[in-house]
């Protein structure tokens, strides 16, 4: 199949499924670039999704653009973008729209509520994913401190991931680059 046309097809389903916004649509990226086309490994999506995070903008566009890139240059970028963005602003303004209209009826207000619970587990499942590959390159101390911490830094002290990422990059993982241990 033309390689263009199946970014487009994994793209389009991504936007299409990922209800609730980028971090929602993770798992489907996961699935789509590392199990079903196999452009990228664990690892490489890891990096992929942590520079995503750095960077401003949503996470999801950047993803499909980057990774439409690397799989087929310019013109998968494109086709990655078109394919993530513009059927879910079709559908966003559409099913806005008419969740708008019949907010009112007690099956449109159960299905909206219903959609958290699911994309809290599709989260919890990419977070533990993560956590066994943080404790196969740290150890489970190291990855749980380092988790714990960011995650108050984070939420209480309102620090970007971003400063995170650069922090541990500095103090943690150039030092031992240096030694040879990492």
């Amino acid at each position: 199949m033309n390689l263009n046309i199946d970014i487009f097809m994994a793209f389009l389903r991504v936007g299409m499924l990922g209800f609730g916004g980028g971090p929602s649509a993770i798992p489907l990226f996961q699935q789509e670039v590392v199990k079903n086309y196999k452009w990228m490994d664990e690892d490489e999506f890891g990096d992929t999704l942590a520079l995503s995070n750095t960077m401003p903008g949503p996470v999801a566009t950047k993803m499909a653009g980057y990774i439409g890139y690397r799989v087929n240059g310019w013109t998968g970028c494109l086709v990655a973008l078109v394919a993530s963005v513009v059927p879910t602003v079709i559908l966003m303004i559409v099913g806005l729209g008419v969740m708008q209209q019949y907010k009112e009826i007690a099956w449109v207000e159960g299905m909206s509520e219903a959609v958290v619970p699911v994309v809290g587990v599709m989260l919890a499942i990419l977070t533990l994913d993560f956590l066994k590959k943080s404790r196969d390159s740290l150890g489970w101390g190291r990855a749980i401190a380092y988790t714990v911490i960011s995650g108050i830094l984070m939420e209480y002290f309102g620090i970007h991931p971003a400063i995170l990422i650069l922090v541990i990059l500095i103090l943690v993982f150039l030092p031992l680059k240096r030694r040879g241990e990492a």
